[in-house]
């Protein structure tokens, strides 16, 4: 085991890590816009451009999930070191669409290598801490894509270029690389961590159930954020104000979630995520103004909990799944949100070209197609309160099956 010192700075660079992956998302939907007049792009093309974050990041997972317990954190989160340069380097200087395809699934490459490296090590140098520092670890999150929302809007208001933009997200991925030359990591027990064991239990009814309700809860958080310049637009608040505004109660929530999910549970924890989540996107959907704002505060406390309470889900519920099992549930949500990501961009296309069969002015056809992509994307987390219900029920049926068994083994 690692002493206090060593603890704290792997997860310190761990949390920079993060930190460089959030920034991603958050610039990179910040500068969606750009990206599309300079290379001439439809939103339809520009979502095939966001899917491949999201598709990078799951065969990531995958890839990392399966080899942990052979590479070790270390040379996981040195691979996203690599690939995080290369494709931000490389975004810089795409040139068009086929440059900015293979550019930004390298990022995606690295933010899965970062989620795959990291949430396994953070379990093992905190055993007897894990949904506290897990949740921590993952406040980073939102955390950096309030420093990316603010930072994009900066310098888009200062008429700042998007190529610098993704420069600003070269700093901080600098300064974990230099943590990975530095830092002391744990030396594992390999006969701790099977990977063949793992898999075993991956095919267990809860754990599909678990990822089935993932790439609900990864598509309504991140497909709505990824997003968010198309759909609030022009609604009259500030489409990176709002972004920054959610992340940031994202991130407070997540650092004090810890009593919360104590006192209510987390299939509790989940309903009520998935009801505020609902409210607040149908909000969204109908006004505008100042009180975007406040449909956003809804949403957000919403979307909060989803992604570290699914993942204590996984370790509390399926723990023989182990660091594969978190891994790929982390995957099995980025890749869902890879799928609907051109669908997404299609639906903004369609509801774009209908409001302008009926000659609108341009505002208002931004407007209405915003407003139609909510009301579609609203089904998720309507489908995410049913699920969550059962597994409530699930959950609260085995304790109570187990409850008996102990009490039946204690009078024989």
């Amino acid at each position: 085991m690692l002493n206090q010192n060593h603890a704290s700075r792997v997860f310190v660079l761990c949390c920079v890590a993060l930190t460089v992956t959030s920034m991603t998302f958050a610039i990179r939907a910040g500068i969606l816009g750009e990206l599309g007049g300079q290379y001439g792009l439809s939103a339809t093309q520009l979502g095939w451009v966001n899917a491949m974050a999201f598709l990078g990041f799951p065969l990531a997972t995958m890839f990392g999930g399966v080899l942990y317990n052979a590479m070790g954190a270390k040379r996981l989160i040195s691979l996203a070191f690599v690939c995080h340069l290369l494709g931000l380097v490389l975004t810089i200087y795409s040139g068009g669409f086929w440059g900015l395809l293979i550019s930004t699934f390298l990022i995606g490459f690295a933010n899965g290598s970062v989620e795959a490296g990291c949430n396994p090590l953070i379990a093992e140098v905190y055993k007897d801490n894990k949904t506290t520092m897990l949740n921590k670890f993952h406040v980073w999150f939102p955390g950096g894509i309030v420093i990316g929302a603010l930072i994009s809007n900066a310098m888009t208001g200062m008429g700042l270029g998007w190529q610098l933009q993704v420069a600003v997200i070269i700093a901080p991925t600098l300064v974990y690389g230099y943590l990975l030359l530095t830092s002391r990591f744990p030396e594992f027990d390999r006969a701790e961590h099977s990977t063949i064991n793992n898999v075993k239990h991956l095919f267990s009814p809860l754990y599909l159930f678990l990822v089935a309700c993932m790439t609900l809860t990864a598509t309504t958080e991140l497909g709505t954020q990824q997003w968010i310049q198309d759909i609030l637009g022009a609604s009259g608040a500030s489409p990176m104000l709002i972004l920054a505004l959610m992340t940031g109660i994202m991130a407070v929530g997540r650092f004090y979630a810890g009593p919360l999910i104590h006192r209510v549970n987390p299939t509790g924890v989940l309903i009520g995520s998935a009801l505020f989540a609902a409210l607040g996107m149908f909000l969204m959907s109908q006004v505008s103004g100042n009180l975007i704002y406040l449909a956003a505060i809804l949403f957000a406390l919403g979307v909060t909990y989803f992604w570290p309470t699914m993942l204590g889900c996984v370790s509390e519920y399926t723990p023989k799944t182990g660091a594969l099992g978190l891994s790929l549930i982390g995957g099995a949500g980025m890749f869902a949100v890879s799928l609907w990501n051109p669908i997404i961009g299609s639906w903004i296309d369609g509801a774009s070209a209908d409001a302008q069969a009926l000659n609108l002015p341009a505002e208002q056809v931004q407007i209405l197609a915003g407003q139609a992509v909510l009301q579609n994307l609203i089904i998720f987390p309507c489908l995410l309160i049913i699920a969550f219900v059962t597994l409530h029920f699930v959950i609260k049926r085995r304790r109570l099956n187990r409850v008996d068994e102990g009490a039946a083994g204690s009078t024989l």
